[in-house]
């Protein structure tokens, strides 16, 4: 069976139930996850065999994560157990025309203390055809950013595809180094880059040409065309650069597609209109899960395997929580143009 292993951390995620604020809340829902978590639930789901790498503390909270990606059937022989404290992320799930708010409480957790070392990426990768991190890990810490390097060197020599989502987040790079001091070197490493303009302003200072960046509505794929060739010119180890498309008509209401290019030709996927989102939140890990599965499977045929991520994401949305739990059979139905929804008997 085709091994994938994805490393990062997973968080403890409390939310006040259904769409109330902070301020009233006085109870909160627990899910566990983090974005390459939730590529690995996303896989094992999909029937491949999954190893998820991170740091987490021996004590109840991190027996509860790791139980987690267990019952996702998530392998987690290879996490490292030590540290101080789970991280955690508070979410605020916004609605219409009041969006989402996120507040981290993370620093100090088991993962920003893990170091270079700490794994053994040998054996991790020992029949293993994929490696996926995204731009959140080295934003932790340095000793994340090592560890995280080490393991895309280690991925190299032996061979394995490494992908990454760059995921930019401001909130995070609080150690003393920019996104630029870090970024480059890791993602020259890559084989597939998964980025949107954003990504490639702040981590690399590339500049889109002509990119307007849509408020609302739908979103023109071929827009983001100079990004994704300025990505694979000052990256040249990679062969696919893909990215996301999402208008923003509200809170409750987008629209989802996403375009891929491989060097020579511009990809598009169908444009899915999702006017009730359930949860929004591990959108791009469910598409990026996606991504792989069908790069994997679909070999040769890059626009189903871009279908599949985006059909993959859409459905994600329908589902509470960080992980997307939708089956091979519901991606493959709403790609062939089923979105009735109606009852399976």
């Amino acid at each position: 069976m085709k091994k994938v292993v994805t490393f990062g951390e997973i968080m403890l995620r409390l939310s006040p139930p259904g769409w109330k604020r902070f301020s009233q809340a006085d109870s909160f829902d627990v899910i566990y996850g983090g974005g390459e978590s939730n590529v690995a639930v996303s896989l094992a789901n999909y029937g491949l065999n999954t190893e998820f790498v991170t740091r987490l503390p021996d004590n109840d909270l991190g027996d509860c994560a790791l139980m987690e990606m267990r019952k996702r059937n998530v392998g987690t022989q290879y996490i490292a157990r030590g540290g101080e404290r789970l991280g955690i992320y508070f979410l605020e799930t916004g609605a219409v025309s009041r969006g989402s708010k996120v507040v981290y409480d993370r620093a100090h957790s088991s993962m920003s203390s893990i170091e270079k070392g700490m794994i053994d990426w040998a054996e991790v990768f020992d029949g293993a055809e994929w490696f996926h991190w995204t731009g959140i890990t080295p934003a932790i810490s340095q000793g994340a950013a090592d560890a995280c390097l080490e393991a895309i060197q280690m991925a190299n020599k032996l061979g394995v595809t490494v992908s990454t989502d760059l995921n930019y987040r401001k909130k995070l790079w609080k150690y003393g180094k920019s996104p630029m001091d870090v970024m480059p070197e890791l993602v020259a490493g890559c084989d597939i880059i998964l980025g949107n303009e954003e990504d490639a302003e702040k981590h690399f200072g590339l500049h889109p040409e002509g990119v307007d960046v849509t408020h609302g509505g739908s979103v023109d794929g071929k827009a983001y065309l100079s990004v994704l060739k300025q990505l694979m010119e000052m990256f040249p180890r990679a062969k696919k650069v893909i990215t996301t498309l999402r208008g923003s008509i509200s809170a409750s209401h987008n629209t989802w597609s996403g375009v891929l290019y491989d060097g020579k030709t511009l990809y598009e996927a169908p444009e899915y209109d999702i006017t009730h989102i359930v949860d929004r939140v591990g959108g791009g890990d469910s598409f990026m899960g996606g991504l792989i599965y069908g790069l994997m499977n679909y070999k040769g045929d890059d626009q189903k395997a871009l279908n599949f991520a985006v059909a993959a994401s859409c459905l994600k949305h329908t589902i509470k929580g960080d992980a997307n739990l939708a089956t091979i059979d519901e991606v493959e139905k709403l790609m062939s143009g089923d979105a009735s929804g109606r009852v399976s008997r």
